[in-house]
């Protein structure tokens, strides 16, 4: 599947092939920080399939909580989180920010890692109250 995308103030933009069953969504608490929400959601694609069409990213490097490196690609105008990839024999695949491709709605998780992490609500949002618009 083609997809393109970009960040919040549309600074940083690409395009990537993906194959839409390699998305997922991690419970890991690097994650739940990076994002200040519960989870995180990533395409996973080879990083050939993967090219930026605007300005590039900001980089920061975080070491995971399984101790290996991880490359955090960021705009350095919004803040808008857009890629992560690994270093060394990580380095091959690189995940796309879900929340970035304008092609998302089309994109459903087809597995969860890191549930030892997940809060203990994940799953009850469906039975919250809600408007269609606020």
């Amino acid at each position: 599947m083609n997809i393109d995308g970009q960040c919040h103030c549309g600074f940083v933009t690409y395009e990537a092939d993906i194959e839409p069953d390699a998305v997922s969504i991690c419970h890991c608490t690097d994650c739940q920080r990076l994002t200040g929400s519960p989870y995180r959601v990533t395409a996973s694609v080879p990083r050939e399939a993967l090219r930026l069409t605007g300005n590039l990213p900001k980089l920061y490097t975080k070491i995971a909580d399984n101790g290996r490196k991880r490359l955090q690609y960021f705009c350095p105008e919004c803040g808008s989180p857009l890629f992560t990839a690994g270093t060394e024999e990580d380095a091959v695949n690189w995940g796309i920010r879900w929340g970035s491709i304008n092609q998302r709605a089309a994109l459903k998780p087809k597995r969860q890692i890191w549930c030892n992490s997940a809060v203990d609500w994940f799953g009850e949002t469906a039975a919250l109250p809600g408007v269609a618009r606020d």
